[in-house]
């Protein structure tokens, strides 16, 4: 009787072998009826490691969590030297956060999109969907690092970015049991618009491409370069990069140099350029100290406008100094729940030329 059930055993092991060897020939095969000899279906496997999308009704979204400290961290650390400490960015990317406001988180429409005194549109002011920035920053970022991310790691950036907007307290923790409900205070998620060939198949495309048919090229270079039409889109990229190092950058005004330059920084613009060389005046400091990355003329960034400023310290006696020692040792609290960065890099003399600057113009 032991035999028989032993024998039994094996023929039930032997029949499963050979089913799943049927199975995994099946899905090999599948698909070459109607082309034949191209191509095969993806595995399941190959579908899961694919499959990574993270839906608006957050299908998909896997299970973690994660807090605006612990976001700030990573930020800090992976991504700040790209997007700024505040989100703020640079003139090569698009800023994070900014331009929306407590009305925009109840209405979910972000006024400043149609105002066009708003300088620049950020990710905040146009994301409709809190999924598709956890997914994309799931999937791509770091740029440098894609997929390094875990979840926990995930949750806990779109929480910070979250936190900049004002959209969720400093001490809030993202998971995927409360994300829906952050959804709901997203500034755009009422402002989305499908009347556009993205949305439709039969639609005009964003961009426009042809393939090669004949005379084509034997091998395509894939690289990261600006056509020329778009190289100086924003102005020389040398005259807005902070004094740091022995070089600053590449020209965008002159044609892309041959080979990269050397210690010297032969070849670049203001490769001799140090802080003492620099031109000065205050609306050359104040580019030159990046200071217009969080202050606009006559509309709030990420810190108020230089029109309020001198607003709001109209006629107060002893405003310069109070000023002067604010640049120098940061501050939170009067504009904002996001804090001004110290600038202790600047001289006194510069500092007294700034405030004056932003206070009176002169």
């Amino acid at each position: 009787m032991y035999r028989l059930d032993k024998l039994f055993a094996r023929l039930v092991f032997l029949g499963l072998a050979v089913f799943s060897a049927q199975l995994a020939h099946a899905q090999g095969v599948q698909g070459s009826t109607q082309f034949p000899g191209i191509g095969r279906n993806a595995t399941p496997a190959e579908v899961i490691a694919w499959d990574i999308d993270v839906r608006p009704d957050f299908k998909g979204l896997p299970k973690g969590s994660g807090s605006v400290e612990k976001g700030q961290a990573i930020w800090e650390s992976k991504c700040a030297s790209c997007h700024g400490v505040f989100g703020e960015s640079n003139e090569i990317f698009t800023p994070i956060a900014g331009g929306t406001t407590v009305d925009d988180i109840k209405t979910g429409k972000v006024a400043s999109l149609v105002d066009r005194k708003q300088p620049q549109r950020t990710t905040l002011m146009k994301v409709p969907t809190v999924s598709t920035l956890w997914d994309y920053i799931y999937r791509a970022m770091p740029w440098n690092a894609p997929r390094s991310l875990t979840p926990d790691d995930t949750y806990a950036l779109v929480a910070f970015i979250l936190s900049l907007g004002e959209i969720v307290p400093d001490d809030f923790v993202l998971s995927n049991t409360n994300i829906a409900e952050v959804q709901k205070k997203m500034p755009n998620r009422n402002g989305m618009t499908r009347n556009h060939g993205f949305w439709s198949v039969s639609g005009k495309p964003d961009v426009n491409g042809s393939s090669c048919m004949s005379n084509c090229v034997k091998f395509v270079q894939i690289g990261s370069t600006l056509p020329d039409f778009a190289r100086n889109a924003h102005g020389n990229i040398a005259e807005q990069n902070r004094l740091y190092g022995p070089y600053r950058g590449s020209d965008s005004t002159k044609p892309p140099i041959d080979r990269l330059p050397g210690s010297s920084g032969e070849g670049l613009a203001h490769a001799a350029d140090t802080h003492a060389a620099a031109v000065k005046g205050p609306a050359a400091l104040f580019k030159n100290e990046n200071c217009s990355a969080c202050h606009a003329p006559n509309a709030k960034l990420v810190g108020p406008s230089i029109a309020d400023i001198a607003a709001k310290y109209k006629g107060q006696s002893g405003a310069q100094e109070k000023l002067m020692a604010k640049v120098k040792n940061g501050g939170s609290g009067v504009w904002g729940a996001i804090p001004m960065p110290p600038q202790s890099q600047l001289s006194d003399e510069d500092r007294a030329t700034l405030v004056r600057w932003v206070l009176t113009g002169q």
